[in-house]
């Protein structure tokens, strides 16, 4: 068994999470889906939860990542604005890079861990 670190990375803007894995996740499914219903749906989670995740997210950034797509012949929807895409790809580079990041610095715990069948 090989260790390894897990991050749950989360930018906050005084008391309210700007962006974190779980609003990322959320942010590409209202991009895969179309809408916010949508989204939720397919991450097991309420509509209502998921609207006040976006309402928050938008209030966070000077420009709303999410808006409202007019209806039509289907009815309307939700897509990422600019911001939106530009927000959930730097997340995911800082993600990524921070995952690198403590990776590198795992060698320096090897040494010290219990191995599984030793006991003290």
């Amino acid at each position: 068994m090989s260790l390894h670190g897990q991050l749950r990375l989360r930018l906050m803007l005084g008391q309210d999470i700007a962006l974190g894995p779980g609003k990322a996740d959320l942010l590409e499914a209202i991009q895969r889906h179309g809408s916010i219903s949508a989204a939720a749906k397919s991450l097991d989670m309420s509509y209502r939860r998921a609207w006040l995740l976006v309402e928050t997210m938008n209030a966070c950034f000077a420009q709303p990542l999410v808006s409202p797509v007019k209806g039509g012949r289907g009815g309307g929807g939700a897509e990422l604005t600019a911001a939106g895409l530009r927000m959930l790809a730097a997340y995911r580079r800082l993600q990524r890079e921070a995952e690198r990041l403590v990776d590198a610095h795992l060698a320096e715990f090897e040494p010290h861990l219990r191995r599984r069948g030793r006991t003290r």
